[in-house]
């Protein structure tokens, strides 16, 4: 999304929300007929869970939102300034979707690349969406490539590459519960 958006500025920004409604109905449709099941099966807590991580997800949403509004009536702040904050939002958002992979993938191959699937879907209008912000906040095009591919690229495999060894040792209902929260965090 990221090299895209910045070979075709303008193609991309008119077509942004298709992508978007793409990639959020790819994730819904995984999400609801796929990894929400799977969760049932194997935690009673499930419920529970994905309840706490669409409820999560939506708090952490609202508190950048907060601070990116307090900002702007700070002239201390400055457009760049304010233009970090939902970049770090996604950076944040990034870093948990390699975490859902891991846990995906642990509960099974086919659960995995379905969420792979689905989140790779997904993370092509984040780039574009991070590069588009990164622009409208006075980074220049290659310092908006650089950071648009650190939040929403890089952070991703960072997110694997923490969670993949704690969950080796997990038992069954306590990954269920994971799966659970993880498609609450895919929902939102």
């Amino acid at each position: 999304g990221i090299f895209l958006v910045s070979r075709y500025e303008e193609w991309v920004k008119d077509r942004a929300p298709y992508f978007m409604s793409f990639a959020a109905g790819v994730l819904l449709t995984v999400s609801f007929l796929h990894i929400l099941p799977r969760s049932l099966q194997m935690s009673e807590k499930a419920p529970v869970l994905l309840l706490s991580g669409l409820i999560g997800f939506y708090l952490i949403n609202r508190l950048i939102n907060l601070h990116s509004i307090n900002q702007k009536n700070d002239n201390r702040g400055g457009s760049r300034y304010r233009s970090l904050i939902p970049i770090v939002g996604i950076g944040f958002h990034s870093f948990i979707d390699g975490v859902v992979y891991s846990i995906t993938f642990k509960v099974s191959l086919f659960t995995g690349w379905l969420t792979a699937l689905g989140t790779i879907l997904h993370e092509f209008p984040e780039g574009i969406i991070t590069f588009v912000l990164l622009k409208k906040g006075g980074f220049n095009r290659k310092k908006s490539i650089i950071y648009a591919f650190l939040a929403a690229g890089l952070t991703t495999p960072l997110g694997v590459l923490v969670s993949y060894p704690f969950l080796r040792q997990i038992e069954e209902p306590f990954l269920g519960s994971l799966l659970a929260l993880s498609a609450g965090v895919l929902i939102y």
